[in-house]
């Protein structure tokens, strides 16, 4: 998966990184390495000052009994510095986690309570997996020295008008809302160190701002005609019982959803519009594929005036030849779902198009690690001073 170097960037292209988050900057580094396969990450991390490495910190998981609780438990499994001491799950309060996820009853784990009943003197840092709509009047309710970790959409818009717009009802803390930091962990890094509360990205935005981030900032690709056609596992529907997510209903073919409407919209136009400078809109259809997990999104672009699809791919292997966890492969290679699966990576690449002057690029990660609980972790990480891949060591399951 080495992308190895073939020359070095065209000065036109190295610009400064600016942030549609309106906080710090940062910026590109445009020298390519000869391999991406070493992990020059990891080794900066190794640096960082994380206080007493001994020292135990207490995490509370809020709507255990879903898709991404269950996976947050999961990667902590493999963490040596947090431990769970809440959980909770109102529908199942008074159950061993076990018993609703079998495969974790190997873990120590508290029973899960009401949240209402819920006791966090005992927890330092929390993960929110509670459903979008009712997650911002618990966080403004918990202890304000607690770190949180939002999984939900409730923080994710900064406008709250296009919140309500979108999804149907007032923000209930716009005051948070101004605190929240998006976590879109490769690019708000530094701000998301420093803050209290993140909001997660959502696993479409996700797997899309990172290819298209760099290249919208850079001023390689036009800002129109951005086609999205992204496919997601069953788990990304969530785990409530509903009949368009029955196996009769999901197997042996694909189900297009949300088209025109879906939610995830504005996050990702949030997201592009920012560092474009200029409101971005794009064309965007999910849809449901008969698969557990896994997310695929192949995006059409048109690359501006002089633009090779070269140019695209150097310029992603600049911006992430130091990330331990999105990777560009070598040229030519086809990213696939299930070379991501269980694990906290993002594998992309550029094609050619046959349309002269447009390009194809892929990008796959599992909805539920990268596209939710272990970018969760890897935030958390960070505002706990730990290196942020602790615990997240998880190589893909295959086959």
């Amino acid at each position: 998966m080495a992308a190895i170097s073939t020359g070095p960037i065209p000065s036109s292209t190295c610009q400064r990184f600016k942030l549609p988050w309106p906080r710090r900057s940062h910026s590109l580094k445009c020298s390519v390495r000869a391999s991406l396969a070493s992990t020059p990450l990891r080794a900066k991390n190794q640096q960082l000052k994380i206080g007493d490495s001994e020292k135990t910190v207490r995490i509370g998981v809020l709507g255990a009994s879903g898709y991404t609780g269950a996976e947050i438990v999961r990667l902590l499994a493999n963490h040596p510095y947090f431990a769970i001491t809440v959980m909770t799950a109102d529908r199942k309060a008074g159950q061993p986690f076990g018993s609703v996820f079998p495969h974790l009853n190997t873990q120590e784990l508290p029973n899960m309570v009401a949240i209402k009943d819920a006791d966090f003197s005992d927890v330092d840092a929390v993960f929110c997996c509670l459903p979008h709509g009712t997650t911002q009047e618990i966080i403004k309710g918990l202890p304000k020295q607690l770190k949180v970790v939002d999984l939900s959409a409730d923080f994710r818009l900064k406008n709250i008008a296009e919140y309500e717009e979108w999804y149907g009802q007032p923000h209930k803390a716009p005051k948070l809302q101004e605190e929240a930091v998006y976590g879109l962990t490769e690019i708000y890094r530094e701000e998301i160190e420093n803050a209290r509360l993140v909001a997660n990205p959502g696993c479409y935005p996700t797997s899309i701002q990172l290819p298209l981030m760099p290249l919208i900032e850079a001023g390689l690709i036009e800002l129109r005609n951005i086609i999205i056609d992204a496919k997601s596992g069953v788990s990304g529907a969530g785990r409530g019982a509903k009949e368009a997510n029955l196996y009769t209903e999901i197997a042996e073919g694909i189900h297009s959803y949300g088209i025109t409407k879906h939610r995830h919209v504005p996050e990702i136009e949030q997201g592009l519009s920012g560092v474009a400078n200029s409101k971005v809109t794009v064309s965007f259809t999910p849809h449901l594929m008969p698969m557990s997990r896994g997310m695929q999104s192949t995006i059409y672009v048109k690359m501006a005036t002089g633009v090779t699809t070269d140019d695209l791919y150097h310029h992603l292997i600049a911006t992430y030849e130091n990330e331990e966890f999105v990777k560009v492969l070598e040229k030519g290679a086809v990213p696939h779902t299930r070379h991501v699966r269980g694990s906290n990576y993002c594998l992309l690449n550029v094609f050619e198009d046959r349309i002269p002057g447009r390009a194809i690029i892929i990008s796959v990660i599992d909805n539920l690690v990268k596209g939710a609980s272990g970018q969760a972790l890897q935030n958390l990480n960070l505002m706990m001073g730990f290196p942020e891949n602790t615990g997240l060591d998880y190589q893909p399951l295959f086959p």
